[in-house]
């Protein structure tokens, strides 16, 4: 399916990324063991289907904050990770489990945060967007 994409974009001038998921930022690792049947660690799983996305030629892939250097260890810096699971300081961490706040997230390597709820769940968006921006 990644090789199929991949080949599909390479055929488009200035292609968009193509990025591939990893394991869910509310993914648990009792989560992962159990309900998926994925043996082994959530570090490891990552780290496995990052390398196959990096194999299939994909520009990066969606995982956890707190796997960025990981990836950026085994895979090189040009690989792209995009980290969600993104919470300022004393935000509610919803259904994320593997979570960092901004100015972590940046410190660990991370090349696109996304930062969802945090900022569209906020009576004013805008003043949290840059009261994030601020902080980092």
């Amino acid at each position: 399916m990644m090789k199929k994409a991949f080949e599909a974009l390479s055929e488009i001038p200035n292609r968009p990324l193509l990025i591939a998921v990893t394991q869910l930022t509310s993914t648990t690792q009792d989560q992962m063991n159990h309900d998926q049947g994925i043996p082994g660690s959530v570090e490891n799983s990552v780290l496995h289907y990052a390398k196959i996305a990096q194999e299939c030629q994909l520009d990066g892939v969606v995982s956890s904050p707190l796997e960025v250097q990981a990836i950026k260890k085994m895979l090189g810096s040009p690989f792209l990770i995009v980290t969600p699971g993104i919470r300022p300081g004393g935000m509610d961490l919803n259904d994320q489990k593997r979570v960092t706040t901004p100015t972590e997230a940046l410190a660990l390597g991370t090349d696109f945060m996304v930062i969802g709820r945090p900022i569209t769940q906020n009576e004013s968006p805008r003043e949290a967007l840059n009261n994030i921006l601020k902080g980092i």
